[in-house]
């Protein structure tokens, strides 16, 4: 008997016909991952391996996670996640006293599936111990060129848009960001105390066109303008890291010691895509608490649901060196260097 609602066999990435328009992607991904971990090699980190299974899969507001349960041999049942990032091991690792890692972990996320997301995905993850995050920029650099050249790409493209990979970054200021292509001051906003500061952004964020509901908090007005307004222009022509976020969008960075009202964060973008998220890690376990119990209200006021929080990443805080660290989507890199139309074409077995 035939199967209903079945996708047609001749459109499975599995069959002979499809694996031959798709396999020069692939062969270039395979090539470009080589690359990557003989680049990472030469810089003296060590490739680890980090558990799926974990206590708790993260404590960000908007990040979603697919749960499992297992069954002791006691006959005891837990409650585990499969990790959206690797992160809380890595870190676990750093206590431990590793100093150079990188790994490229297969991560889930759910609610999640577009042309740039997948719910099964490859983050590739890299941690300097006694690093500032400005290494990690001068990685991103080396990285973008190492993945284009091994995929045989002069520029990365995604629907019309390009990026010279082999270009130095431009180092654009969250705040530079805002004034240059939304006409807001940021910095202004951000003055005033919490409740002034989010009426403040609304209004300019108003006078700019964005719409602005009457529940918006000053996080939801702050993405809002980034999407919007910010990220179409970022990474065109050469990639762009955007760095210094305001410390309330940063829930696993330290403030910089210049200036606390922001954090030492950058994204990564290309083509207007962002690619990688990176963070002078905090690394006081109390401020992180705290930061976790508010995210995880603020889930539970959102979605109904909220995460554990692991102990166990708390205690190795206090064991960890000042670290800068680094997640990158690969399968977005992958993307545009190959110049294909959507992620599923870079994963060697996507979900049907």
């Amino acid at each position: 008997m035939g199967r209903p609602n079945s996708a047609p066999a001749s459109l499975a990435w599995w069959t002979p016909h499809a694996h031959r328009d798709r396999a020069p992607v692939l062969h270039a991904r395979a090539r470009a991952v080589h690359a990557i971990r003989r680049w990472f090699e030469t810089q003296g980190f060590v490739e680890v391996e980090t558990g799926i299974l974990q206590a708790s899969p993260g404590n960000e507001t908007h990040l979603h996670a697919l749960a499992t349960t297992i069954e002791m041999p006691s006959g005891d049942r837990r409650q585990l996640y499969l990790h959206t990032s690797p992160e809380f091991a890595c870190k676990k690792l750093l206590a431990a006293g590793e100093n150079r890692i990188f790994t490229l972990a297969r991560v889930f996320r759910d609610k999640e599936r577009g042309a740039l997301h997948h719910p099964e995905f490859t983050m590739l993850e890299w941690y300097r111990a006694n690093a500032g995050y400005e290494a990690l920029m001068d990685d991103c650099a080396a990285l973008l060129g190492t993945a284009a050249r091994a995929c045989g790409a002069v520029s990365l493209r995604w629907r019309g848009r390009e990026a010279d990979p082999f270009a130095a970054p431009e180092r654009l200021s969250v705040c530079e960001a805002f004034f240059r292509f939304a006409g807001i001051d940021l910095a202004s906003a951000l003055d005033a105390p919490s409740d002034e500061a989010r009426e403040k952004l609304a209004v300019a964020a108003g006078a700019a066109g964005i719409r602005v509901a009457q529940d918006d908090d000053l996080s939801d007005i702050f993405s809002r303008i980034v999407t919007e307004k910010i990220e179409p222009h970022l990474g065109i022509g050469n990639a762009t890291i955007l760095f210094d976020y305001p410390i309330s969008q940063a829930a696993l960075a330290r403030p910089k010691p210049s200036d606390p009202r922001f954090a030492e964060r950058f994204e990564l973008y290309a083509c207007g895509v962002e690619l990688a998220n990176a963070f002078g890690e905090l690394i006081d376990a109390r401020e992180q608490r705290r930061r976790f119990e508010a995210d995880m209200a603020e889930k539970e006021r959102r979605y109904g649901e909220r995460y554990p929080i692991d102990e166990d990443l708390l205690a190795a805080l206090d064991l960890m060196p000042p670290t800068s660290g680094i997640a990158l989507g690969l399968d977005r890199l992958l993307l545009l260097a190959t110049g294909a139309a959507r992620i599923e074409d870079v994963i060697w077995t996507p979900l049907p």
